[in-house]
Order: structure tokens, then sequence, then C-alpha cells
């Protein structure tokens, strides 16, 4: 309320055509920019099966989801977040991941859904770490896994599901939300990002929820034989397709522009991601 969250801070010094633009806009799927962007497979290939014969597993996902940090680590525009008509900068990197809970079980597949909170400045390593840690909970069945828990909880009471999520909606728009809501609820996250391909789907454009403020969604798509052009000619490669839907009203298309080619850059060079950054941009006041 009165511009103060528990999960960011209200950013009023920034452009004003941002500012303006969640009254235009007022839901995050009235304000969806999509698009398709293919990764070069044999880098990343590459890389991983360097790493594994010393020893290090690395997987395409840590890739992805440590470059998008490293991203927002030089991009703080890409953390923000609309609420009550209001940009607000996140306090945290946080990434929520769909994963498979029974994946050898193909007739009855259960999903589960993680959050994980990572430092500016982590390194590849320390961000496959995170990950490691929370999958290991999430396809235990007998280990606590927040989100779950809170589901489950909550629909033994289905009658009260309708007047608990409105109330839930009211609360979050003001910022008035419990912290351990806002700790458990996947929907409040810098990022959301889903492997899609492990459930045999080509990347897709998954909607931004309107609960909660995620302002990115990545969704993997299963590889796929694509011809590009080389400096040899034209080539068939293998391409891991990413479908992004990102909320346009959180900054400029310049911003995202520079912010996705930097994303581009370290996951096909992930060998940038085992250092730390050489600095941490913090947002900067709007200059006219």
């Amino acid at each position: 309320m009165f511009g103060r969250r528990k999960d960011g801070r209200r950013l009023d010094d920034i452009d004003p055509i941002v500012q303006v633009m969640p009254y235009i806009m007022r839901t995050r799927n009235d304000a969806c920019n999509l698009i398709t962007e293919y990764l070069d497979y044999e880098p990343i290939a590459n890389y991983i099966r360097e790493r594994s014969k010393q020893g290090q597993k690395v997987s395409f996902m840590a890739m992805i989801i440590a470059a998008y940090v490293r991203t927002v680590s030089q991009y703080p525009e890409m953390n923000r977040f609309i609420a009550n008509r209001q940009v607000f900068g996140r306090n945290e990197i946080l990434v929520s991941l769909t994963v498979l809970r029974n994946a050898k079980n193909k007739e009855n597949l259960d999903e589960a859904l993680i959050k994980m909170n990572f430092k500016p400045d982590a390194t590849l390593e320390e961000v496959t770490q995170v990950i490691e840690d929370n999958l290991k909970d999430a396809v235990d069945d007998d280990a606590d896994n927040g989100t779950v828990d809170f589901a489950r909880k909550i629909m033994k009471f289905r009658l009260l599901v309708i007047c608990v999520v409105a109330m839930a909606r009211f609360l979050d728009r003001y910022g008035l939300l419990p912290k351990f809501i806002y700790d458990v609820s996947p929907f409040h996250c810098s990022m959301f990002i889903t492997n899609v391909a492990s459930i045999g789907l080509p990347a897709i454009f998954h909607h931004l929820y309107n609960f909660g403020n995620t302002s990115v969604f990545i969704a993997l798509g299963k590889f796929e034989k694509r011809v590009t052009l080389t400096k040899e000619g034209p080539k068939v490669k293998t391409m891991i397709p990413m479908g992004l839907t990102l909320d346009e009203r959180i900054c400029g298309g310049a911003s995202f522009s520079l912010a996705f080619n930097y994303f581009k850059k370290m996951v096909e060079n992930p060998q940038l991601l085992e250092q730390r950054p050489e600095k941490i941009v913090t947002e900067v006041p709007y200059k006219n």
C-alpha cells in the first residue's frame, strides 16, 4: 500500500511513458508481447559434454535460468512488475519452474511447481546447485513442497476457494498479502519457465497469469532441425526453440532488445556464466 510491498518497491523516477502504460493496458494478458527465438544447440551441447567429462553436471534449464539471472544483474528492468497500475522493482530474483514428479509414468503424469531465489551475482555452478536442491524436494512425494502443500490444504475447503482467491487478489493489489503466501506463490516471481519438450510439445506461448506479478514466461520446446545461414552458406542445424511471453509495460522496447540480446549471448556462451559479473547494475533515475 502507498507504494510499499513485501516483494518490491514502487519506481517513480522512470520513463513517464512506461509509467502511463499500465493505465492503458490494465492486465498482463492485455499487454503480452510474444516472440519465438531459436538457440543454437551445438555450442550449448558441446559445453555440457565438456563439463560432464570434468565430472560436473549442467542442464539446459540451468543455463537458461543462469543466463536470465545474469541478464537481470545487468538490466534490472527485466525484474520489474506491475501491480495496481504501478511499476515496481522486485526485491529479489525469483524463478518459478514446472517439473514432472513422476516422469516415468506416462499414463499418469503429475506436475509440481517450485520457486527459487537467486543472488544477482550467482554463477552457473551456484544456479545449478540451487536448482538441484529444489528439484530433490519437488520430485519426492514425501518431501515438503510449499506450493503443493498450500494447494492441497486449501482444496479441502472447496466452498471457500472462491472467497479465498478473491480476497487474495484484493490484498495482492495493494501489497497486503501475508509474506508466507508470497513465499509459496509461484505466480509472484521474476520469471516463470517450463520445458514443454518433456511432454512432447513444441515451443508454445504461455499466458502470463493475471493473478500474481510474473512479467516473463519462457517455454522450451522440442529440438528442431532448421536451415540457417552461415558464412559457408545454408546449413541444417539443430535448434532449441523458446516461446517468450513478456509484459511489455515494464520497460521500453529498446530495453527489451538490449536485454534479450544479452540473454541470448549468455546462453550460447555459457563459459561467461562461470565467473561473477564485474558489477551489478541497479535502477538509474530517468533523464529526459
